[in-house]
């Protein structure tokens, strides 16, 4: 149960990170539309070389399970979407991953590389740390080598090691305050299905729900911080109950 209760955060984040994007020029569809897809080019830019710091983080506690496999996909998807061909991009983006996720001797390089990059644009560099971070929870608490991986991206970064530690310490006590949903008549009314429904059919309306109501960037422009907890709030409740339906029928 423990597993989609932190599922549900970073989803919310996840969301806020990548579609946040577009607030920024260097992530608009508008500067990529000349950009010429290739491997070599998308290993070298901001977005490449943080698909694979993800990579290493996801895999280093020995494997990459399924929450963080899903999370991943959709990174690929919001990524892409960014680049002309995308379908290509998504092709290209998932072997940078698979190949960077066994690979750790390039790992401090790659870092730097991402550092250098971002060096002037301190909120993108905290973007990047937060989903790192709330990334490395997934499983409900932070390996050792999760922990080192963290510590030599914030480094690379010259990030603050008290906002560091603050968005760290932030999602730890968000965690303490998670509760599971108690009713498992709730949890099907919530997702808008009945206890005769297949589990295709269950997860096809929880993932539409997850994508209508996570706190989408453009949804949000404009709003308070209280907004985006609402959303991140109704994200977390989303997926609780799909895990407890989930669970029950094991």
């Amino acid at each position: 149960m423990g597993n989609i209760i932190f599922l549900a955060i970073l989803v919310a984040v996840f969301y806020y990170i990548f579609k946040s994007y577009s607030k920024y020029t260097a992530y608009s569809q508008e500067a990529f539309k000349n950009f010429s897809v290739s491997k070599e080019s998308l290993q070298k830019s901001e977005l490449g070389l943080f698909v694979a710091l993800v990579a290493k983080l996801a895999k280093a506690d020995g494997k990459v399970d399924a929450l963080e496999a899903q999370l991943i996909g959709i990174m690929f998807d919001d990524i892409s979407a960014v680049f002309p061909e995308s379908a290509k991009t998504k092709d290209i983006l998932k072997k940078i991953f698979s190949e960077e996720k066994d690979n750790f001797s390039n790992f401090e390089d790659i870092a730097r590389s991402l550092g250098q990059a971002t060096k002037r644009d301190k909120s993108k560099q905290q973007q990047f740390m937060s989903f790192l971070i709330q990334l490395a929870f997934v499983d409900g608490e932070v390996s050792k080598n999760e922990e080192e991986v963290l510590q030599t991206i914030a480094e690379a970064f010259e990030f603050d090691p008290a906002h560091y530690h603050a968005i760290f310490d932030q999602f730890e006590k968000m965690m303490k305050n998670m509760h599971p949903k108690a009713n498992i008549g709730d949890a099907y009314k919530l997702l808008g299905v009945s206890e005769s429904d297949d589990i295709d059919v269950i997860k096809k309306a929880y993932r539409k729900l997850i994508r209508e109501y996570h706190p989408d960037i453009i949804k949000s422009q404009g709003k308070d911080e209280a907004y985006m907890q609402k959303a991140t709030e109704k994200t977390q409740e989303i997926n609780q109950a799909y895990e407890m339906i989930k669970n029950s029928r094991k």
